[in-house]
């Protein structure tokens, strides 16, 4: 075990988009367990949009972080040094002390996972927390059902990929897809299998969505906001269902801004809009788990990957997944 490791921690607060200067990168030396703790080295960390919320001086449904301390997020590691009951040198364990090579951490906060259905990233993605969150969104908040049209936000992301996917495997009879690139569309439709899919950049939403959606939409499942979620009302048949996962359009905004025009037809179409948060959900992951681990293991879910090498790439990682420049899930690698 080294006498040092690195960490990255909150130089600053932004306003507005962040920069490299709202991180810094600290070594300092691995505590030893105690009873009941492990010392885990950190193997892959996530890196996700909620974290933008928390680098704000204002408490959500999370704390926020804190100047001069390390981030906190999803992690993938092995544990090194063991004081805790039921875990093993060696054993692979997802927690929640990322943005550090080394974290200590009780026992109580880790959870083993089985190496022998997927590759390590796959627990903080398409197996971890954006995996539930699609799972959740779709059949608990949305009600998915085998004749529902189906739009998804940001479907090239690690929460929006799985949610079109699995919304085709249980029988939508059509899955849209949002994306930033051509590339991505292109990703979308052929390798993940949507219907169609739309680049917002080149056109207004409203108008790509309604032309894709001529039969207009069942469930939108929102990781966008702002114009997406104003085109989706627009578009919606009666009875419509939102589930609002997310709205990384608004998340660098310095000031707040309006909402989406035509809310009146919330009421018309008698639409339901709930917002929901995966930590709330965590108790559908056995059952997520058995439900989707297998398609993962044999293929039938095709999930990406965009991994930065190196904690101090961190930063960079981070404010490359806020500008769009991930497909799927972004992460980095300690290894």
């Amino acid at each position: 075990m080294p006498s040092t490791a690195r960490e990255v921690r909150l130089a600053a607060r932004p306003n507005g988009w962040p920069t490299e200067d709202n991180f810094e990168i600290a070594t300092v030396t691995p505590g030893q367990p105690g009873p009941g703790q492990l010392l885990v080295r950190n193997l892959a960390m996530s890196v996700d949009p909620a974290m933008r919320g928390q680098m704000n001086d204002r408490h959500t449904y999370v704390a926020p972080f804190r100047i001069g301390e390390p981030l906190t997020g999803a992690a993938i590691g092995e544990v090194a040094v063991s004081a805790a009951e039921g875990f093993a040198v060696g054993d692979l364990v997802v927690h929640t002390l990322g943005w550090r090579e080394y974290a200590l951490l009780d026992g109580t906060a880790a959870r083993r996972v089985d190496p022998e259905l997927a590759g390590p990233n796959a627990f903080l993605g398409v197996l971890g927390a954006p995996g539930l969150t699609a799972y959740a969104g779709l059949f608990e908040i949305a009600g998915l059902t085998d004749n529902d049209v189906v739009f998804v936000s940001g479907a090239a992301g690690a929460v929006g990929s799985l949610a079109g996917q699995l919304a085709k495997l249980h029988g939508a009879r059509k899955v849209i897809g949002s994306a930033g690139s051509d590339e991505k569309v292109r990703h979308i439709t052929e390798d993940l299998g949507f219907d169609a899919a739309f680049n917002y950049k080149k056109g207004p939403v409203g108008e790509q969505l309604a032309e894709l959606a001529g039969e207009g939409i069942d469930v939108y499942f929102d990781n966008v906001g702002g114009d997406h979620l104003e085109a989706a009302i627009h578009t919606m048949n009666d009875f419509g269902r939102i589930a609002m996962c997310g709205a990384i359009s608004q998340y660098n905004e310095a000031e707040a801004q309006p909402g989406p025009r035509g809310m009146f037809q919330m009421v018309s179409k008698r639409l339901t809009a709930r917002g929901f948060i995966v930590l709330d959900h965590f108790d559908q992951y056995p059952r997520f788990l058995e439900h989707v681990g297998p398609w993962v293991r044999d293929g039938r879910i095709h999930y990406e990957e965009t991994v930065l090498s190196g904690i101090e790439k961190g930063p960079e990682a981070f404010l490359g997944m806020m500008r769009g420049e991930n497909t799927g899930k972004m992460l980095v690698d300690l290894r």
